[in-house]
């Protein structure tokens, strides 16, 4: 199982729409470049936050509700495999900041992490959990600010003996264009 995570100011629908989540998965599935999975797309604003106060939204609300009960509920209800090497978390821009956070704070539920846009993995705020099997990180090519940290960040991971890829999309930049190829390429490396 994919948990993939929007942006702020959109909703569980913004990747099925405007992110093409079931035509990227079904093309990969079919040209046989990614293992058949189940992509759950779930609303990620538990609690208000403000245009510019998203350093204050609580995260841990979404955490819980997400891994204390959607995760129980798929699982439950759903032919899934219940290990972490069956279970991925992905987001872009704010649903990214829900993903590190969230794999970090619980890295026994999730061996495969994504950031699109946003977030980005550091040694030090990894080395103390349980290593995943896979980290990616991506972002727009005009996102110049996550090209420079993704370029510092990557060398650093593998270095630390972390699987990581770093992925920057030409010629786009906070935009779903940018993701959607971010989920192309990612979606490729799971399971």
């Amino acid at each position: 199982v994919l948990y993939l995570q929007h942006g702020w100011g959109e909703n569980e629908t913004s990747w099925p729409v405007q992110g093409k989540t079931g035509e990227i998965m079904d093309n990969l599935i079919n040209g046989k470049q990614a293992v058949p999975m189940l992509v759950v797309m779930t609303y990620g604003l538990t609690n208000v936050a403000r245009i510019g106060g998203l350093s204050s939204f609580d995260w841990t609300k979404f955490e819980r509700v997400l891994c204390d009960e959607l995760i129980p509920y798929i699982d439950k209800n759903f032919l899934t495999k219940t290990d972490r090497n069956s279970r991925a978390m992905a987001g872009l821009s704010m649903g990214s900041m829900e993903t590190q956070r969230i794999t970090i704070s619980r890295p026994q539920l999730f061996g495969y992490w994504g950031l699109f846009s946003g977030a980005v993995y550091q040694v030090e705020d990894v080395q103390k959990v349980q290593k995943p099997n896979y980290m990616f990180i991506s972002c727009g090519g005009k996102e110049q600010r996550l090209v420079e940290a993704i370029d510092k960040a990557v060398p650093a991971l593998k270095a630390a003996g972390y699987n990581v890829d770093g992925y920057v999309s030409e010629g786009t930049a906070h935009e779903f264009l940018s993701w959607r190829r971010s989920l192309n390429e990612f979606a490729q490396k799971i399971f």
